[in-house]
């Protein structure tokens, strides 16, 4: 079931007041209940920012004091202790900075740990759940643009834990202070000003930054339909190349960018004007403050060294203010970028274990289908009624025209959809009562349009198994008759096979496939349309491949060419969703009915297939004279 947008609101949102219920969503990811020496960095590095937030108090006062000391209003103290002195406070000026620079890179230092440890875990859960999805939420998906969404995730929740546990509170600890001291050395006139400069930059900084969240969005549209775009046609590099479209393809990937351009481009404008009205407001209230300070050393209320401490404090609140402003910047954009992440997260798949669901149990297995009904669309039903077993060790064919519903009945074994009414079971355990994992266990499937994985041809075949020794992989491949193939490359079963496969051949490919659900040694086999689209001289060669996996397995083979059939136990004829016949083959021949109708069309276009690839092979027409070929 997809989450409606409308009706509930997301973990996550980057809108105005969401900011402080996102840190409690995240919290466990900032302080690891699993990981108590990742929560003791988490401590020591909030200690660490604390000490180096002392050091920057005292640094004014030593400040202070070198002026105080060369202005030469001070009493005479002799020149040895007159130099001494100053020069003592230069030092402490220098180490409070040093101790200042030195505790913050301890605190990054500790923290990097609990922040890429977010990130991993963060990254780890999406991952899981997108693989916990169900198909129909892959059959709609766009890979590009869903990795993006990923890796701007990822590093938003960085962005977000370290600036939330180590900038904000401590920050707040050090405007704190610095009130309490303007208070006791100037009087409350000079906080006054202080908390009004520092509201209204806050205010303004707050405001504008929300404002700037659209145009983040935007720009986050952009950049992920242009990835989804350009990662589309890079695995479609074969067929653009086909069509010669390109130019086409450029355009497309080039109009997406333009968008991301012009929102780029808003986001910079913004943060000009962001950065510019923070300047103007802060500078505001440091120019009210330094000539309340000029009028106090006026009038001798202040020293020279007061005003050195008042303008130091200023420029030292400037830089945490600053960081505030930063730190809230980099939120709402943290933020947006997680947002699409967690609107993932939040979707539920629409297949799910039921509480209490067990693992199958394999007896035969027989599978029966009970009155099934289905439908994708409920305006287009697929399945009607549809009953039929498949017994112990036996071979069911399912045949029929296209969108008859032959390939949806593999997807309802892989249970990737559940039933409309009626139920299918194996062994007496109906499909929805059992876990998704020991179902998907048991069943081997090899499919029309084998894709793998882009690495060696060894790893392709041993991820039927993974724990497969290589004698079992060799063995599996001999099998599936490609073990000689492998052995004679150069790289043997380490040869890579390309994006999808790409490298090897069709029927390569089917027979790596075959050797990887042989590996896996199924209870259940499936067998999807595996020969439908190869020639009829590779097809006869993976046939007996098929045979061999088939023997004394439970197997369905959902099949276009009716010749791979015909040593089913029995055949279902779907038509429109219902069995219009069923049989063995000869028994169906028989009936003269649909199968037999199918079984003419299709003998008479593999004949004349043959005869194509006989003049092929002898274009001088001796053959068909009665002659013996020409050599």
């Amino acid at each position: 079931m997809t989450i409606d947008s409308t009706n509930k609101k997301p973990s996550v949102s980057a809108d105005e007041g969401s900011v402080f219920s996102t840190v409690k969503n995240l919290w466990s990811y900032m302080w690891p209940a699993d990981r108590p020496d990742l929560r003791l960095r988490v401590v020591l590095a909030i200690g660490a920012l604390l000490l180096s937030k002392v050091a920057t108090t005292f640094i004014p006062f030593a400040y202070k004091g070198i002026i105080d000391s060369l202005d030469g209003t001070a009493p005479d103290s002799g020149v040895v202790l007159g130099l001494a002195i100053p020069i003592v406070l230069v030092i402490a000026y220098v180490l409070g900075n040093v101790f200042d620079a030195g505790f913050q890179q301890l605190r990054d230092v500790l923290f990097a740990s609990v922040g890429q440890n977010a990130v991993r875990k963060l990254a780890l859960r999406t991952f899981h759940h997108l693989h916990r999805m169900s198909l129909r939420f892959h059959l709609a998906r766009r890979t590009g643009g869903l990795s993006r969404v990923i890796e701007r995730g990822t590093k938003g929740i960085e962005t977000i834990v370290r600036f939330t546990m180590l900038n904000i509170a401590p920050t707040l600890v050090e405007f704190v202070i610095t009130a309490v001291i303007f208070v006791w050395m100037f009087g409350f006139s000079y906080l006054g000003v202080l908390v009004v400069m520092i509201w209204g930059y806050l205010y303004f900084t707050i405001k504008a930054s929300n404002w700037r969240i659209s145009i983040r969005r935007d720009m986050n549209d952009s950049d992920t339909d242009a990835n989804g775009k350009a990662i589309d046609s890079l695995l479609n590099f074969e067929t653009v190349k086909y069509f010669a479209n390109e130019k086409m393809e450029a355009e497309r990937y080039d109009a997406s960018m333009a968008g991301y351009e012009r929102s780029a481009i808003r986001i910079w404008t913004s943060l000009g004007f962001l950065n510019f009205g923070q300047a103007l407001i802060f500078y505001g209230g440091f120019l009210i403050i330094s000539v309340m300070a000029i009028n106090g050393v006026m009038n001798r209320t202040l020293t020279l060294g007061d005003f050195v401490l008042l303008n130091t404090f200023l420029m030292q609140i400037y830089r945490p203010l600053n960081f505030i402003g930063f730190v809230y910047r980099e939120l709402r954009q943290g933020l947006t970028d997680i947002e699409e992440m967690f609107k993932l997260l939040d979707q539920n798949p629409e297949i799910e274990d039921r509480a209490g669901a067990r693992p199958l149990v394999i007896s035969g297995p027989v599978i029966r289908f009970d009155d099934v009904t289905f439908h994708y669309d409920p305006d287009r039903p697929i399945l009607k009624g549809v009953s039929f077993e498949v017994p112990a060790g036996k071979t069911v064919a399912i045949v029929g025209p296209t969108g008859a519903g032959k390939s949806t009945i593999s997807r309802l074994l892989y249970r990737f959809y559940d039933v409309t009414t009626g139920a299918i079971t194996i062994d007496g355990q109906d499909l929805r009562d059992i876990t998704q994992e020991s179902l998907r266990s048991a069943i081997g499937m090899v499919p029309q349009d084998t894709v793998l994985f882009n690495d060696s041809i060894g790893y392709n075949i041993r991820y039927g198994r993974p724990d497969a020794t290589d004698e079992e992989v060799r063995a599996a491949a001999a099998m599936a008759q490609v073990g000689p193939f492998i052995e004679a490359l150069p790289k043997g079963y380490d040869t890579p096979v390309g994006e999808r496969g790409l490298k090897l051949s069709g029927g390569e490919k089917q027979r790596v496939a075959i050797a990887r659900t042989i590996l896996k040694a199924p209870s259940v086999l499936i067998l999807d349309e595996a020969t439908s689209a190869l020639d009829t001289k590779t097809e006869r060669d993976i046939q007996s491949a098929l045979d061999v996996v088939s023997k004394n397995r439970t197997t369905v083979v959902i099949a276009h060419r009716l010749s791979t059939v015909v040593n089913a136990d029995e055949i279902l004829v779907l038509r429109d969703g219902v069995v219009a016949e069923r049989g063995n083959h000869v028994a169906l021949l028989q009936k003269a009915g649909l199968y037999a109708q199918m079984w003419d069309r299709q003998r008479e276009a593999t004949e004349a297939e043959e005869q194509l690839l006989r003049t092929a092979n002898d274009p001088d027409g001796f053959v068909k004279r009665g002659l013996p070929a020409a050599e």
